[in-house]
């Protein structure tokens, strides 16, 4: 197995929310317009185990690597039929890669392929024709001793004839065996068709993603199955670490169908089992860090008409520095921050009242970069308090 799996908590800059796919990056830098965001139709893979649904967050070989309660599980098709779920959804995600020179084509797989078939073919042949031969200079090796004998006798000369021309009858017939199996190998592979898939690409990452793996995700119409119909087949594979200079990827999907029809074709990365956008992702919007916040805060109230609920932190960095403040044994107590309607936060409390206000110019500058989805009452965004462990931000 690949690195071990490390929890989104510990990743990302704060934990807990997620909004349509949104996180909070624990990448250094001060929050500026120049920074992007991808909003992207992703898919969430998870495997139903027991009738529980347990998500992956990793590849290994041709097994699905899920978190069971926190720990790794490795699930093999090996000891039976996989039971994926997958549910399609809009994510955001800061984090983003290039796939460049993509090629998609149908392809044979090595049992099916013409030239392994072939070859299989021939060698079967001559096996078949070793044995006539085997057969023929055996017959060969005893006629002379019958013929002996009964020349001894005066008597069967024309007998060496007649087993002579049935020898080289069995060597023809050998020869047209051979002949016809070679025939017939070429009309079964016309018949057979592809029943594969090869994919080949390169990719890049400005930011290293250490532990990526790819699926992709094929709809197709069996060929000779009534129109309409419909089927899928999953595909995944662990990739070596990306980063900002192109590496190659290929590989060849098994499993097909012969000569099966395409509908629908989909890439999509995951890094740590979450998702990474892509170029070639489906309904891709960049956005800067103000379009972000805003679509995360519309869908968070939207998706929660007549709801009562706390205010909480989707979005925000922390300074490059801050990890060092932490070592030191700063900010070990929890701290309070009101939150508006809007989401924002201004200034740091020692007290879940808010009476008590914290003076310190570092501390409300990483408070002012955390966004939040506001407070609810009964579907109504209202002013709310958050409370932080910033101790934890920094692990």
């Amino acid at each position: 197995m690949r690195n071990p799996f490390i929890s989104i908590t510990a990743r990302h800059l704060l934990p807990a929310m997620a909004i349509c796919g949104a996180i909070i990056p624990a990448t250094a830098g001060a929050q500026d317009s120049q920074k992007t965001y991808t909003l992207f139709m992703g898919a969430n893979i998870s495997v139903n185990i027991d009738k529980t649904i347990y998500p992956v967050r990793d590849v290994n070989g041709s097994s699905w690597v899920v978190d069971m309660n926190g720990e790794q599980k490795v699930v093999s098709g090996k000891e039976g039929p996989i039971n994926l779920k997958i549910v399609p959804g809009l994510k955001l995600t800061e984090a983003s890669a290039t796939i460049d020179h993509f090629k998609r084509a149908p392809a044979y797989s090595f049992a099916n392929d013409p030239s392994v078939r072939l070859t299989r073919g021939m060698s079967q042949a001559a096996d078949v024709n070793a044995g006539y031969q085997a057969a023929s200079s055996q017959a060969t090796a005893v006629n002379p001793a019958v013929i002996a004998t009964a020349s001894a006798g005066g008597a069967h000369g024309a007998g060496a004839d007649i087993m002579a021309q049935d020898s080289a009858g069995d060597a023809s017939q050998s020869a047209a065996a051979g002949t016809e199996a070679s025939v017939a190998l070429e009309e079964k592979q016309d018949v057979a068709g592809y029943d594969a898939m090869s994919v080949e690409f390169e990719i890049s990452s400005a930011k290293p993603l250490e532990n990526p793996f790819v699926v992709t995700m094929t709809r197709f119409h069996p060929r000779g199955s009534e129109p309409g119909t419909i089927q899928s087949l999953v595909y995944a594979k662990a990739l070596n670490p990306i980063g900002a200079t192109p590496t190659k990827v290929k590989f060849s999907e098994e499993g097909f169908p012969f000569d099966y029809q395409v509908v629908d074709f989909q890439v999509h990365l995951y890094n740590y089992g979450i998702e990474v956008a892509t170029n070639v992702a489906e309904k891709r919007e960049v956005m800067t860090p103000d379009q972000a916040f805003t679509y995360v805060r519309t869908t968070f109230i939207e998706g929660h008409k007549g709801s009562t609920m706390h205010a909480a932190a989707v979005m925000g960095e922390l300074p490059p520095d801050f990890a060092s403040h932490i070592a030191a044994g700063e900010y070990a107590e929890p701290i309070y921050v009101k939150v508006s309607k809007d989401g924002l936060a201004d200034e740091a409390f020692a007290d879940i009242a808010c009476s008590k206000k914290i003076s310190d110019p570092y501390l409300t500058s990483v408070v002012r970069n955390i966004r939040f989805t506001p407070a609810l009452d009964n579907g109504k965004p209202v002013e709310g308090v958050v409370t932080l462990n910033l101790s934890r931000l920094g692990t």
